[in-house]
């Protein structure tokens, strides 16, 4: 799915917000491993904007320490450092973005440069408005090369405010240089649901009410907040992984084909499905916030007692949804998501539960004893897929058992390559389809507005658990259960 990158030619790349942990964990060791050793970007410098005054030697040194916990070899960590990073303290907000624009253009002279320029917001949401501003209204985006805006998630907290950044930024930009970036997108796992389903025929002729008895998404942490309670006090798991991940990969799941395979016509078809889900009943949402609990074996505290959360904190840290998608394919198929903090484990899976067979001539069995074939999709960790299906053991007697099928990525393929490192690739070669067009983001706020205006109650659950007992009844409103593992 991803460009070619070196078509890209070589750029300035803006990282504003340089020191920061998203750029130093994240960023500069995808971009280590993206251009180095690759001749057509051997002039590209990247130009890291901070508030503070450590110039270039103090964003190298701390560079070089980041790349080389992430496995890089430090000598050449140093040296890649040194020919390529530059650093400019840009104050306090709303910053000398004159000075910016004067230092983009000493640098792309002296290293002749032909003004490709890309500008990473890799900064805390609040900076966006200026940083937008700043670069747009002092000739930063008039350069004779090309010119592309990235944006980190979370693109505004609720609709009003996404529409207004939208605006803000349509105000300096054209949306074919907008990137949104949602890094769930740039994982090969996720990439991989669409070849799975359009290039399978055997899995697509199934991919419909028919066949399809219900979906159901997950997203579950075993961390806590680490460090990120100022952030999360405010936004809540709605906010931090509903609208967007959890979105996205429902999108990606349900959405229809494409005629082309690329960039617009995806986010056609993935807003398409977003415009069709039903508005969400007050009783099909669930939200939960971690109590104290065990987490492999050591204590876990509660979220109230997490450094800089308040004690009387009402943040949901889980959140769990029944949606309903009302199209061709989809209609009275139940699709339930959550996603929570201080869950039993690490774990991202789509499962697909297939309908029952209508009888059963197992004598004496019932039909209730035969289970439902399910198709799981994992995308982190030990992505990959498996199919649970049922078998007669061996012997005399009719007994029934479920076993799978399975496929890992890393028995196939090894190391799959970092989200990151997908979608810088595509930014600097301005592919945007693993990007979230305005409409999309828009439209996922539109539905979940009514939640954030009169969110449920917030139940408490213990850490290293499932979640809040009360979300065990959205599925089972239909008939179903979550599948926690071990289950399947």
């Amino acid at each position: 799915m991803s460009a070619d990158f070196r078509t890209a030619g070589p750029h300035l790349l803006v990282i504003i917000g340089a020191s920061g942990d998203l750029a130093q964990r994240k960023l500069f060791p995808a971009l280590y491993d993206l251009l180095t050793g690759e001749e057509e970007l051997s002039r590209s410098r990247i130009l890291g904007v901070g508030t503070r005054d450590i110039g270039d030697g103090g964003l190298r040194r701390m560079t070089v320490d980041a790349l080389t916990e992430a496995g890089k070899v430090r000598q050449k960590a140093a040296r890649w450092c040194e020919d390529r990073l530059h650093y400019l303290a840009l104050g306090p907000p709303p910053g000398d973005y004159a000075a910016l624009a004067a230092r983009a253009s000493e640098i792309e002279r002296d290293a002749g440069l032909d003004g490709n320029r890309v500008f990473y917001l890799a900064t805390p949401p609040s900076f966006f408005p200026d940083a937008i501003r700043g670069i747009g209204e002092t000739g930063l985006k008039s350069a004779p090369g090309w010119v592309r805006l990235v944006v980190e998630k979370p693109f505004g907290r609720d609709l009003e405010s996404a529409r207004t950044l939208n605006e803000l930024v349509h105000r300096y930009f054209d949306e074919p240089q907008i990137f949104r970036i949602d890094h769930y997108l740039g994982k090969e796992t996720v990439q991989n649901l669409l070849v799975f389903r359009f290039a399978n025929m055997a899995f697509e002729s199934l991919w419909n009410r028919d066949k399809i008895a219900a979906v159901e998404i997950t997203m579950a942490e075993n961390l806590g907040v680490e460090g990120r309670a100022r952030y999360y006090e405010r936004a809540g798991a709605l906010r931090d992984i509903v609208q967007n991940h959890l979105a996205q990969v429902l999108a990606l799941t349900a959405m229809e084909a494409p005629p082309v395979f690329s960039g617009n016509f995806i986010r056609d078809e993935k807003v398409k499905v977003l415009r069709s889900i039903l508005p969400i009943e007050p009783g099909a949402v669930v939200f939960g916030q971690y109590g104290r609990g065990t987490i492999g074996g050591a204590p876990a505290p509660a979220y109230r007692e997490e450094p800089g959360v308040s004690p009387d904190s009402a943040a949901e840290t889980y959140a769990a949804l029944r949606l309903r998608i009302d199209n061709w394919r989809w209609h009275g198929v139940p699709f339930f998501l959550r996603t929570g903090k201080r869950l039993a484990r690490r774990l991202t899976r789509i499962v697909i539960t297939f309908h029952r067979p209508p009888g059963c001539m197992f004598v004496p069995f019932s039909s209730w004893t035969i289970h439902s074939n399910r198709l799981v999709v994992t995308l982190q960790p030990n992505e990959g897929f498996h199919i649970m299906f049922e078998i007669k053991e061996p012997g005399d007697e009719m007994h029934l058992r479920t076993e799978s099928l399975r496929f890992r990525y890393a028995d196939v393929f090894g190391r799959l390559p970092e989200a990151y490192e997908t979608l810088v690739r595509d930014i600097l070669a301005g592919d945007q389809t693993l990007f979230v067009r305005a409409d999309e983001v828009e439209t996922a706020w539109q539905l979940l507005a009514p939640i954030l205006a009169a969110p449920p109650e917030v139940h408490t659950y213990q850490a290293g658990t499932w979640g809040p007992s009360e979300a065990d009844a959205l599925p089972a409103g239909e008939g179903y259960s979550w599948s926690n593992p071990p289950e399947i």
